[in-house]
């Protein structure tokens, strides 16, 4: 093979979420011989993983968003993308049931292989009335996007489930949200150092790590640890991450009375060293797919108490408990105080026992799309 085969991913912008850093993580590993990656966006700014997609090699295509008044251009601007570029014979999308449009226009173009991935399972039940109706046309199109694709990719079967319908769950791929465990691995040595460093030596550190946006239960997840605080005097919660609910959670630490005690951290590059410092890791999600910061977390031998709203395919280790978001805050305080009292130990090996390891799945995914092209499989 003199040239790697290109797969172009549809994402809406390469920033620090869940499904770009798992995309990112396979990137890093896979044989760029082989199997080379490009990106179709869908916001002209830079993401925060643009740079270093170009710096191996990887190009991106930028298109505008996939707003009801830009449809009509959008539609125009994926013909003129297809006519110009002949060469992808593989789409991998990444944006659920948005990715109907390209799929259409690609099935024009003769594009063989489309892979659909599901990342995540709404909970349409916790919206109001007015929410469910704007949820109508994203399930009208998830029926729809089904029958434009050809390879069904999930990170779960419950996301799968809700993408792609329990008919075709015969025809699910399991793609693992896979970690580089070697990285992520519970080092007591830097524990110390990364709490001494952020100031929190003599602190019981609440983390947790993922975009602050709705489904992430942030509002719970102050509620709770005011609750937690009131016991356990001396903690302190940490919250990874940004989002367009940055300002009401700000707001609300400060009702609670709790502001002193709760870091915005923001987009970091130092998760790794972060969950070496954190004591436990708390992810009471409305809705998940198999959220990648939670396999982090429990490769750095983190307890992990989390939502049972969150797939259980999710929970790999013993050390990660599941709750009812409705079972009540002090149920949750006891379960972190309990986990807290557990030693904690380096649980990467179980990570990779698991099949969580990247480096294994980046070889069965080079070799998957490879099968793929060629026209096996």
């Amino acid at each position: 093979m003199s040239e790697p085969i290109r797969i172009l991913n549809l994402f809406t912008i390469m920033n620090r979420g869940g499904a770009e850093t798992m995309v990112m993580n396979y990137y890093r590993k896979i044989d760029k011989t082989k199997v080379q990656f490009d990106f179709m966006v869908h916001r002209q700014e830079r993401g925060a993983y643009d740079d270093e997609i170009e710096a191996m090699g990887g190009r991106i295509f930028r298109m505008c968003p996939i707003y009801p008044q830009n449809i009509f251009r959008y539609k125009r601007l994926l013909r003129e993308f297809f006519d110009t570029h002949p060469e992808y014979r593989i789409l991998h999308s990444h944006m659920s049931e948005l990715g109907y449009f390209a799929f259409k226009e690609a099935i024009r173009h003769r594009v063989p292989i489309r892979i659909c991935h599901a990342h995540s399972s709404p909970n349409f039940s916790i919206e109001t009335w007015k929410e469910k109706l704007k949820v109508l046309p994203r399930e009208l199109l998830a029926r729809r996007i089904r029958r434009l694709t050809t390879d069904f990719f999930v990170c779960s079967q419950k996301a799968g489930n809700w993408l792609f319908g329990v008919e075709n769950a015969n025809r699910f791929v399991m793609m693992n949200n896979a970690v580089d465990t070697e990285r992520f691995k519970y080092r007591y040595d830097l524990a110390l150092k990364k709490k001494k460093d952020m100031g929190w030596g003599n602190k019981i550190v609440v983390g947790h790590v993922g975009r602050l946006i709705v489904p992430k239960n942030h509002i719970f997840l102050l509620n709770l640890f005011m609750q937690f605080h009131k016991v356990v005097s001396n903690s302190i919660l940490v919250l990874v991450g940004d989002g367009n609910q940055r300002k009401t959670l700000m707001e609300k630490a400060q009702q609670l009375g709790i502001e002193d005690c709760v870091y915005f951290l923001l987009t970091r590059t130092d998760t790794d060293e972060l969950y070496n410092a954190f004591d436990i890791f708390v992810f009471p999600s409305l809705y998940e797919g198999l959220p990648v910061s939670l396999i982090e977390a429990q490769s750095a031998g983190l307890p992990c108490i989390i939502s049972n709203t969150i797939s259980s395919q999710a929970k790999l280790l013993d050390s990660c408990k599941i709750l009812s978001l409705s079972a009540g805050y002090n149920v949750w305080v006891k379960a972190m105080i309990i986990a807290l009292k557990e030693k904690r130990k380096d649980t990467s090996s179980d990570i990779k026992q698991a099949g969580f390891d990247i480096t294994n799945n980046a070889e069965w995914l080079t070799q998957y799309y490879i099968n793929r092209f060629n026209g096996n499989g």
